[in-house]
């Protein structure tokens, strides 16, 4: 996927793709961390038909939205032949018990038996995070682990 960026002197990029039906979406990135993400006219990049500002919780909540699934549909399609091994996505809930405390903090793989393989924030992904890796509200984190044991960690994560 051709990506085009373009330098908005004084005010920030601009970064847009072409997608399969003819429509360029993109972000503009503004100096001051402020997100509007926009929809151009094919021929004319530069005509914007919409433009939603969005806080850079709101265009990390989106690029999680959009990143996390395709992550885990890779680790499931990896994992299918493994029989009791099962990927979930959870949350780090802004104000919940470890908005701001590390993986370590946790202890989940000692308590439930399942693993922190991977933390989207933002849209990057933090692939094998350290126990010294602090959360952030807004993560989504990629866990393995059985059945069990991942109730057991969206239940740890959710209230301590």
């Amino acid at each position: 996927m051709n990506v085009e960026v373009t330098p908005l002197p004084g005010i920030g990029t601009r970064q847009d793709f072409m997608t399969r039906s003819g429509r360029r979406v993109g972000v503009v990135t503004y100096r001051d961390g402020r997100f509007d993400l926009i929809i151009s006219q094919r021929d004319d990049p530069d005509a914007c038909s919409a433009s939603i500002p969005l806080t850079p919780e709101e265009s990390a909540t989106l690029a999680n939205l959009l990143g996390a699934p395709q992550l885990v549909a890779q680790l499931r399609d990896e994992q299918r032949d493994v029989v009791g091994i099962a990927t979930k996505q959870l949350p780090i809930v802004h104000g919940s018990p470890f908005d701001g405390r590390t993986l370590g903090d946790t202890a989940l793989r000692s308590r439930t038996g399942a693993s922190v393989v991977a933390v989207v924030r933002a849209g990057d992904v933090h692939p094998s995070p350290r126990p010294d890796f602090v959360f952030t509200g807004g993560d989504l984190l990629v866990v393995v682990g059985t059945s069990d044991g991942l109730k057991a960690a969206a239940d740890l994560l959710a209230h301590g």
